[in-house]
C-alpha cells in the first residue's frame, strides 16, 4: 500500500481502473496537461481482477477517513494481528516456520537449543512471555546474522551461541544514545543514586523508542510539600513540557490523595512534582506511582530508599496498573547498577500485571537468581510504599484508624496540621480584617 500511494498518480490511476473495469496506457505528461501533442494511444484493455491492498493500519483508517472512493472499491477489510498465542501448538508450528525461514534463505541448520532461543526472543519482540511475534522481517535478519556468527567461527549448524552473539552485535550497534545517557549518570551529570535514602526523591524510568531500538534509563523524581489550598502542581505540564497522558496521570494521584486523606478535613497543601534534570517533554501515565510515592515521602518525612526504582501507573482507589516496556525499563536500571556495582539490596518494583510481560535479558535473570538484583511487583500503592522505605503502610481497622508510626498515619497527621495552620491563619486573617473594619 505505501509503495502505490507515494508513487505519482498512481493511487488514481489505479481507482479509475477498477471504476471503468479498463486498463489505459498514460503518459503523465498527458495527465497533468504537460504535453503540447496529442500522442497516439493504445486501446484499453478490458480488466477484471482482484486487488488486495497490504499496508500498516494507520493508512487504512487515512483512507477510510479521507478518501470516499475507498470504501467503495476496497469493501472487505481484515485486521491481521501482530501476535499470536504463545501455546503448544502454535510452537510447535513456530519451530517449522523458523525452519522455512532457514531454507528459504540457505542458511546452516539450526539445533533444537536455537530454535528454543529464537522463540523466546520472539515473545520478547512481542512484549508478552504469552505471546510471539509475527515479525517476520526482524526474525529472519537475526537468523542471516546468526548464520553468519556460525560462518565466521566454521560451524556446520547455528547454535545458541550465534543468536547471542547477533543480540549482542544488534544491541551495539543501536546502542550509541544509550550507551551516551549510561555515560552521562556514571559520570554524574545526570544525577542518579543507586544507594542511600532521601526524602521525597525516587528512581523512576523512561524509556526512549527509536523504532527497531528501545531502551530506558532511570530518572529522578522529587516531590515537595507545603501549606497551601490542595494544589499538587505539576511542573512539567506548568512548563510544558508534560503530555496530556502525563497530566492526567498527575490529576489522578491528585485525587487518590485527597480522596483517601482528606474526606472530611480540607486538603491544605501545595505539592510540586518534577522529573530533575528533565530537558524534552514528558509523555505517559507510568510515572505517577513513583511520583505519588516521592509526594507520599515527603508528606510523612520518611526517606526513600535509593537502591530501588519504580514504574507503574496508579489509579484513583491506589490499584497500580500495567505499564509499557517493562522489560527495558528493568535492565536499563540494573545496567547503572551493576556498572556501579551491584549490592543485593537493589532492584526494580514493577505491577503484578506485568509479570506476564517479562523477558529479560539472561544476565538479568541471573543476577536476580543469585540474589544481587531483584525484581518486586506490587498491586497497589501501599506496598510500594512499603518496599521503598521498609516502612508499613498502614491498615485501618473497624473503627477506620490505622497505626501510630505509619505511613497512612504519618501522611494522615502531617495534612491535619497543615489543615489546622490554615485554618487558623485564615481565622487570623479575618481578626485582622474585622478590626479595621470596625475603625
Amino acid at each position: 500500500m505505501p509503495k502505490v500511494l507515494t508513487q505519482p498518480y498512481a493511487w488514481e490511476g489505479l481507482k479509475r481502473a477498477l471504476r471503468s473495469a479498463q486498463l489505459r496506457i498514460e503518459s503523465l505528461g498527458q495527465v497533468f496537461g504537460f504535453a503540447s501533442t496529442l500522442p497516439l494511444e493504445p486501446e484499453a484493455m478490458p480488466l477484471n481482477v482482484k486487488v488486495v491492498l497490504v499496508g500498516e493500519r494507520i493508512l487504512y483508517y487515512l483512507l477510510k477517513e479521507y478518501d470516499p472512493e475507498f470504501d467503495e472499491l476496497f469493501k472487505v477489510g481484515a485486521d491481521f494481528e501482530s501476535d499470536v498465542a504463545r501455546n503448544e501448538p502454535n510452537t510447535r508450528s513456530y519451530g517449522r516456520f523458523l525452519g522455512m525461514l532457514a531454507r528459504h534463505y540457505g542458511l546452516r541448520p539450526f539445533d533444537r537449543h536455537t530454535v528454543a532461543r529464537m522463540i523466546e526472543h520472539s515473545a520478547r519482540l512481542a512484549g508478552d512471555s504469552e505471546k510471539l511475534s509475527a515479525s517476520t522481517r526482524r526474525l529472519s535478519d537475526l537468523m542471516q546474522e546468526a548464520n553468519h556468527h556460525a560462518g565466521k567461527d566454521g560451524r556446520l549448524t547455528v547454535t545458541r551461541e550465534d543468536v547471542e552473539a547477533a543480540l549482542e552485535a544488534q544491541r551495539h550497534r543501536a546502542s550509541r544514545l544509550n550507551e551516551s545517557m549510561q555515560e552521562q549518570i556514571l559520570r554524574d551529570n545526570l544525577l542518579i543514586a543507586v544507594s542511600g535514602e532521601h526524602v521525597g526523591q525516587v528512581n523512576g524510568l523512561a524509556v526512549i523508542d527509536l523504532g527497531d531500538f528501545m531502551f530506558a534509563h532511570p530518572v529522578r523524581l522529587t516531590a515537595t510539600a507545603r501549606i497551601g489550598e490542595g494544589d499538587v502542581i505539576d511542573i512539567e505540564r506548568e512548563s510544558e513540557l508534560g503530555g496530556a497522558i502525563h497530566s492526567k496521570g498527575v490529576m489522578i494521584l491528585s485525587a487518590f490523595l485527597a480522596s483517601r486523606y482528606a474526606r472530611s478535613l480540607p486538603l491544605s497543601l501545595t505539592a510540586s512534582l518534577v522529573f530533575e534534570q528533565s530537558y524534552g517533554p514528558v509523555e505517559g501515565d507510568s510515572a505517577s506511582l513513583a511520583e505519588l510515592c516521592a509526594l507520599l515521602s515527603a508528606l510523612a518525612s520518611v526517606p526513600i530508599k535509593q537502591s530501588l526504582a519504580i514504574t507503574g501507573s496508579v489509579n484513583q482507589y491506589g490499584r497500580v496498573q500495567p505499564i509499557g516496556g517493562v522489560n527495558e525499563k528493568i535492565e536499563g536500571f540494573f545496567d547503572i547498577c551493576k556498572a556501579r556495582g551491584l549490592s543485593g539490596d537493589q532492584g526494580v518494583i514493577i505491577p503484578q500485571s506485568n509479570i506476564k510481560h517479562l523477558m529479560l535479558r539472561e544476565e538479568v535473570v541471573a543476577a536476580c537468581a543469585e540474589g544481587r538484583f531483584r525484581v518486586y511487583a506490587v498491586e497497589d500503592a501501599d506496598q510500594a510504599i512499603e518496599l521503598l522505605t521498609g516502612v508499613p503502610a498502614g491498615e485501618p481497622d473497624a473503627q477506620g484508624m490505622v497505626p501510630q508510626g505509619t505511613i497512612n498515619y504519618l501522611v494522615a497527621t502531617q495534612l491535619a496540621e497543615l489543615s489546622a495552620l490554615r485554618q487558623t491563619y485564615a481565622a487570623a486573617g479575618r481578626k485582622r480584617g474585622g478590626k479595621k473594619a470596625g475603625e
